[in-house]
């Protein structure tokens, strides 16, 4: 068993959390999840979307806080893009944990936007899987 996956399997939040999904933040605390990435290697990346209003602010508001590159063309295509194979190809990558905090949910921002932004995040689990690399995302909506 690799030193990662003992971490994992000890006593981090993510003990009980599988590799790849996208799933609710339920009991967890940010902090928890934040402090799991740091013991366990691993990329942690974090966005507050509680003042987006639209598509378009949260789109700003991921680019902001993921420090996303400044060619990033703010769509949500664009933004899986950002996710996967640029980092891929940047070196070996050793798994990430990923919160979206109060997604907005009102008529800009409706269930069809949100499900779209979640699926976006579940693509990048499968692509993250198919390379063996750990990627979770946890949200709550606002």
């Amino acid at each position: 068993m690799d030193s990662s996956r003992r971490l994992e399997t000890g006593d981090t939040p993510l003990k009980n959390v599988r590799n790849n999904i996208v799933q609710s933040i339920r009991a967890h605390r940010v902090q928890d999840l934040q402090d799991a990435a740091s013991k366990l290697g691993h990329h942690f990346l974090y966005a507050n979307l509680a003042t987006a209003q639209s598509k378009q602010d949260v789109l700003d508001l991921i680019a902001q806080q993921f420090m996303l590159p400044a060619h990033f063309g703010k769509n949500f295509d664009a933004l899986y893009d950002c996710m996967t194979d640029p980092v891929h190809k940047s070196g070996p990558q050793p798994g990430f944990v990923v919160v979206l905090e109060q997604i907005p949910a009102n008529a800009k921002f409706d269930k069809e936007a949100r499900e779209q932004l979640l699926d976006i995040f579940r693509d990048t689990a499968d692509y993250w899987a198919d390379r063996k690399i750990p990627f979770r995302c946890f949200y709550s909506f606002l």
